[in-house]
């Protein structure tokens, strides 16, 4: 069933009248815009999507996905997998449309985030429009009004609020940390690190963290550029020679990989499943995908490449002579006193390791099945929330990089061909706050989020044993609270 405000607008509008008594979140009006009929008839089918989300049985929302759309790819078990995630997104209002395309604000509750959710149209109403995705976005309707700044004791009351109830219907497992200017004002775990075992997680817990780990190879990787050894405009052909594809050899930059516009192209897919158990260094991925074409022309757009960052670990490892662990090891997790965070194979046995779940409910289950060999310098290794804290503390004092280095890496980055400047995978800014250094990460059973604000000196840690949006649900809410500048 249509929520009442968009059955009474879809009713009584035509297909020409302004989108202005669409459904607001917050007050936020929607952009207006004249509607034609396939955006009307897509707007009924995802207002229709979103609520069976919520309310209608399995059987009732699988149905509604074959009989009225949107087309997904997949099946029944993956729609159902969707509805956890869909559950939470409020819808809002239309953002804005093109020939091709519809995009309609939402609010997602758990991530404390807008998203914009996309649709692709056909052209005729009778086709079903198809679900490209929802993408968290730091953007926001016009008129949103953000959440007030809240005082250190506040935020921190705030955060235990939110964390232990998730925590208490197991939507949280994992640990907090919050700091200012070095000072440690919340750290705390919560759920359970073997839930076999009944093992509580601690703030000595190690946590696998995804893509977190490309900030030690982006170090790395500066290191070596400080002590002129690595040139980052320089072709990776200087520092990989005998790379299989001559094209990416002498085309792709140092800073093309740093900023994911190279398009050297991803590493998961049917290939790394099928060789995950013999990908166990990083030139066991060189030689499986280094015979690869390029994606697209290097500098022409940015395209997120964790193969990308595979081939800076590689850079790492002939430029300095060590492998790539033992230089992170070294030059890196030593100096900032890292003392628990590593790559070790996951048939390792480490006591602290969580044990990484998937799902949800009553469909928790390991996701051991998942995890690569061993981390990389793509990430997914593993570590604690005060290692990262610590990381923070490293960078900020200038003990792992110099100032003029620290620096250019927070700061710098390429135009594309377009125009567009893409920064180092290093950052960002936030409305509001400000810029940050950080990183997130996630895969099935790992999620993590680190923030460090430039100007206001806090830092935010969450890692988590549990499915991507884990960490961010709590790392997000606290960063839309912080103290003002």
């Amino acid at each position: 069933m249509l929520l009442p405000i968009l059955a009474m607008m879809l009713a009584s509008t035509s297909p020409s009248e302004p989108s202005s008594s669409l459904p607001i979140c917050n007050g936020v009006e929607p952009t207006a815009g004249t509607q034609p009929p396939s955006i009307v008839s897509a707007l009924r089918m995802s207002e229709a999507w979103f609520q069976a989300s919520k309310t209608a049985n399995d059987d009732d929302f699988i149905a509604l996905i074959n009989d009225g759309g949107p087309k997904i790819p997949g099946g029944p078990a993956e729609w159902l997998e969707m509805r956890s995630f869909l559950s939470n997104l409020q819808l809002c209002g239309v953002k804005s449309v093109d020939n091709n395309n519809l995009y309609i604000w939402v609010f997602d509750r758990n991530a404390d985030s807008f998203a914009v959710t996309q649709f692709r149209l056909n052209a005729t109403v009778s086709e079903k429009p198809e679900f490209v995705g929802a993408f968290l976005t730091d953007e926001a309707p016009l008129g949103y009004v953000r959440p007030e700044p809240l005082t250190s004791r506040m935020l921190v009351k705030a955060v235990e609020e939110r964390v232990g109830g998730k925590a208490a219907k197991d939507h949280f497992s994992g640990a907090v940390l919050i700091s200012h200017s070095g000072r440690i004002l919340f750290q705390k775990a919560y759920g359970l690190a073997d839930r076999t075992n009944h093992k509580p997680n601690t703030l000595n817990t190690q946590f696998r963290f995804g893509s977190m780990g490309k900030m030690f190879t982006a170090v790395a990787i500066m290191q070596l550029v400080q002590e002129n050894k690595i040139d980052l405009d320089a072709p990776i052909g200087r520092y990989l020679t005998g790379y299989p594809n001559p094209d990416v050899a002498t085309k792709v930059t140092v800073a093309h990989l740093l900023t994911h516009t190279g398009g050297t192209g991803d590493i998961f897919g049917p290939e790394f499943d099928r060789r995950k158990s013999s990908l166990r260094t990083l030139t066991d991925y060189v030689a499986l995908y280094g015979s690869r074409a390029l994606e697209f022309d290097p500098g022409s757009r940015s395209s997120y490449s964790n193969y990308g960052f595979i081939l800076l670990g590689r850079i790492v490892e002939t430029v300095s002579g060590l492998s790539y662990d033992d230089y992170t090891r070294r030059y890196v997790f030593a100096p900032a006193g890292m003392t628990s965070t590593g790559n070790d194979p996951e048939r390792s046995i480490l006591p602290r390791r969580a044990v990484s779940y998937m799902g949800s409910g009553t469909k928790i289950s390991r996701a051991d099945d998942t995890l690569p060999f061993s981390g990389t310098s793509a990430g997914g290794g593993y570590s604690t929330v005060g290692d990262f804290n610590r990381f923070v503390n490293g960078l900020t004092s200038y003990q792992l990089l110099g100032r003029e280095t620290f620096q250019r890496l927070k700061d710098g980055g390429l135009k594309t061909s377009g125009g567009h400047f893409t920064h180092f995978d290093f950052g960002g800014s936030m409305a509001g706050i400000g810029p940050y250094i950080g990183h997130g990460g996630g895969a099935p059973g790992m999620s993590g989020s680190l923030f460090h604000f430039l100007q206001n000196g806090y830092t935010i840690v969450v890692l988590a044993n549990r499915d991507p949006g884990t960490a961010e649900s709590i790392s997000n809410f606290t960063a839309h609270r912080l103290p003002a500048n």
